[in-house]
Parts: structure tokens; sequence; C-alpha cells
């Protein structure tokens, strides 16, 4: 792993880890590191100072990042909006990025609406073709598909990008 300080076009300070060098020109290039405090993908690297160890003293370890604990469920489905308490606004990053998510279920998607939990089961048991969905199901009905085995996911679906 390696440690950059990045900067994005206005100048916001922040930090990343990436696999290598290569990694981390290949996620800026495709635009996927973004600024958290803009949200602009227009991001370099930083000047820093290098890690030289004292005479005498071995390099320090090679620091790993621990692995991040396992996302909390997401919140409920498109239609049901509920309001979240929150320390603080949403990044404008994390906003931008849900706002991808969201086109790309959208655009490679079929909406089945209430009929979700229906829908996924019948695609579940063969009974109709395999094919992306997306619609509403109450929390007990998510429940239900996933004791039976379905696999569901609920994101956060916020406002689209272009209103």
């Amino acid at each position: 792993m390696i440690h950059y300080q990045l900067c994005c076009a206005d100048d916001h300070a922040f930090d990343g880890w990436f696999k290598d060098s290569d990694a981390f020109d290949k996620q800026a290039k495709a635009g996927f590191v973004e600024c958290p405090t803009c949200g602009t993908s227009e991001v370099r690297r930083a000047l820093m100072a290098p890690a030289i160890p004292k005479k005498g003293r071995p390099a320090r370890n090679k620091v790993v990042p621990a692995e991040a604990p396992p996302a909390p469920p997401p919140a409920p489905p498109p239609t049901v909006q509920q309001p979240q308490a929150m320390a603080g606004p949403v990044p404008a990053q994390v906003v931008a990025l849900l706002q991808r998510v969201r086109a790309e279920v959208e655009s490679k998607c079929e909406y089945v609406g209430a009929e979700f939990a229906e829908e996924a089961r019948k695609i579940h048991m063969g009974e109709t073709k395999a094919r992306g969905i997306y619609g509403e199901a109450s929390s007990e009905e998510a429940e239900a598909l996933k004791e039976e085995g379905i696999d569901i996911a609920r994101i956060p679906w916020v406002p689209r990008a272009d209103g």
C-alpha cells in the first residue's frame, strides 16, 4: 500500500491509500478519485516529505490500513424516503457517488415498483427471466427475501443529479 497526499483543482488537500502508484494513476484517470470537500475528480498528487529513517534506526514497518468493517445495511428503496439523523451534511463526494449509483441502476435495471419481492422470488426460482430489478419492499419483505436466500441490497436513493 502507498499513501499519497492529494490536492484537487480547488487546492483542497486530502490523503488517500492505493495499492501502488499505477493504481492511483488508473483510478484518477477514470475519475474514481474525488475531493471529499468539493467532489471534483480533478485530483493530483501533492508534494510529500519522504519517510527517511534516522541514521542507525531501521526503517519503520510498512503501515497497512485496517480492513474496513462491513458496510451497514443501506437505506430504504427508491420511493420510501425516511429522514435520517446525521452528525452533519452529507459530503458532496458521497452525494455525487450515490447519484451515479442511481443513474446506473435506472439505466441498467427494470423498475418493478411494489411487486419487487414477488418478482425477486420469481427470478430466484427460475420462473421468469433473470435480470436486474429495483423497486419497493417493506422491511418485513426484505427480511423474508434474505431468509429465503435471495440476495437483495438496499441503496440510499438520492435526488437525481439533473434535478
